[in-house]
């Protein structure tokens, strides 16, 4: 499955949590995260989760219905994470292609200090059915306003750079695919990253 950009609209809005059920939201995603950093997809088991996040298993299910939901939430959480850094320390280059492109690497190289959570979440990404769409939506719009912040904050992206954005997604997508199997170095991956890059910087002259 390829995140796309375009495919961000119609998610139901989910209910409003309780400060004390966000906590307990928090605690599941961060023993997820322990999980899959130290096993990768295999070793998140949704009774191990339950246990580690002292949760009851019902209780657990009632939050994310399977594991998949439980990993694609996981990446949501650890991409609105990202943002925030790259909100407080955005990249500095005039040109808006350089600007997307460290951000993407900076993205990577978050990625490539958990490499066997980064397998884990993907995977899920791959797998993830129509029951996951909305936490799909959520980590497509987060992906596109990542980039979109990189390409200048403050107002919508034109459709040249919205045409653009979605081509580098798509190659931050399977770049990434491709590292995690050990396909493509990190010196490849930043090429490819590059290349498709130069497209945002066309895009920006041309409007």
């Amino acid at each position: 499955m390829t995140v796309d950009a375009s495919a961000t609209a119609g998610s139901p809005t989910p209910p409003a949590l309780t400060e004390r059920q966000e906590a307990r939201r928090q605690r599941i995603l961060r023993a997820t995260q322990q999980l899959a950093a130290r096993g990768g997809f295999d070793a998140v088991q949704m009774r191990e989760v339950a246990e580690l996040s002292e949760v009851a298993l019902g209780t657990l299910y009632r939050y994310f219905p399977s594991k998949i939901h439980l990993l694609v939430a996981t990446m949501q959480d650890q991409l609105e994470q990202l943002h925030d850094q790259l909100r407080r320390k955005p990249p500095v280059s005039p040109d808006p292609g350089e600007r997307v492109a460290e951000t993407l690497m900076r993205t990577f190289k978050a990625l490539q200090r958990e490499p066997h959570l980064a397998e884990a979440m993907m995977r899920a990404l791959t797998f993830a059915d129509r029951s996951v769409s909305a936490e799909v939506d959520s980590v497509n719009r987060l992906i596109t306003d990542v980039i979109a912040d990189a390409v200048h904050t403050g107002r919508p992206l034109t459709r040249s750079e919205l045409a653009a954005v979605r081509v580098v997604t798509h190659t931050w997508h399977s770049t990434l695919i491709t590292w995690l199997s050990g396909r493509a170095s990190i010196s490849q991956v930043k090429a490819d990253i590059d290349t498709a890059c130069t497209l945002i910087s066309q895009a920006a002259t041309t409007e």
